[in-house]
């Protein structure tokens, strides 16, 4: 089966601080995979390569079998790539309502995601859909996040740090959300730190550290592995 998502030997720069070492990444159709972790191990520069917002020095990266290395975040978002930004990106002087619009674009198949369908996913949005972006609370802010992402309809979306600062009621909401995305048929990349739930959630697990990737597997193998959570993950 061809990957969803496929980066093979990525090396990106910061300036002259060589961020990813000869990366290689994939997500299967269907497949939810965590990406873990410390802080500034190279996470969030994977997805901002993986999308188009950072160029590789050096690597490839397919979409469905399709080269677009050299294609701008706009076209990949075309063929069905969205993020989930780690400071979330609301417009603040836009409506819930026009967050959403804004994002809107047609899906490549299947079912359609709508306002009312993610406000059927979002019920708070629902009720807030006239208020200002930067009126939001933090959790609402993430509902609109993921929201925006899904009204572009991807088939593959990335998210980073999902439930970060989030109180433990709306990180519940968000995992729940996640679920109900994965159900619809869309890969995702989670970056998060609650690893218990990344280990219930995922079906595929990637550790990285110092820009290179030091674990690839199951969610069995990684809890097997104790001594790679204690010096990577810090748990």
């Amino acid at each position: 089966m061809t990957p969803a998502l496929h980066a093979e030997n990525l090396n990106t720069y910061y300036g002259q601080s060589h961020i990813l070492r000869g990366v290689s990444f994939r997500v299967m159709p269907r497949e939810t995979v965590s990406l873990l972790g410390r802080n500034g191990m190279g996470k969030t520069t994977l997805l901002r390569t993986l999308i188009g917002l950072v160029q590789p020095r050096s690597g490839e990266i397919f979409l469905n079998g399709e080269a677009v290395t050299a294609t701008r975040a706009s076209a990949r978002a075309r063929r069905g790539l969205a993020l989930v930004p780690e400071n979330r990106g609301v417009f603040p002087n836009l409506t819930v309502e026009e967050n959403l619009t804004f994002a809107a674009r047609p899906g490549r198949s299947g079912r359609q995601w709508t306002r009312e369908r993610v406000y059927g996913l979002f019920p708070r949005l629902a009720e807030r859909r006239r208020q200002w972006g930067n009126e939001l609370s933090g959790g609402e802010q993430q509902m609109l996040t993921i929201g925006r992402a899904l009204m572009t309809n991807p088939e593959i979306i990335l998210l980073d740090e999902a439930t970060e600062g989030l109180a433990p009621k709306l990180r519940d909401e968000i995992w729940a959300t996640l679920r109900e995305i994965a159900k619809a048929g869309i890969a995702a990349v989670v970056v998060d730190k609650n690893l218990a739930d990344l280990l219930e959630f995922c079906d595929r697990h990637v550790v990285m550290a110092k820009g290179e990737i030091v674990f690839d597997g199951s969610g069995k193998a990684l809890a097997a592995d104790q001594a790679l959570i204690h010096r990577h993950l810090g748990v």
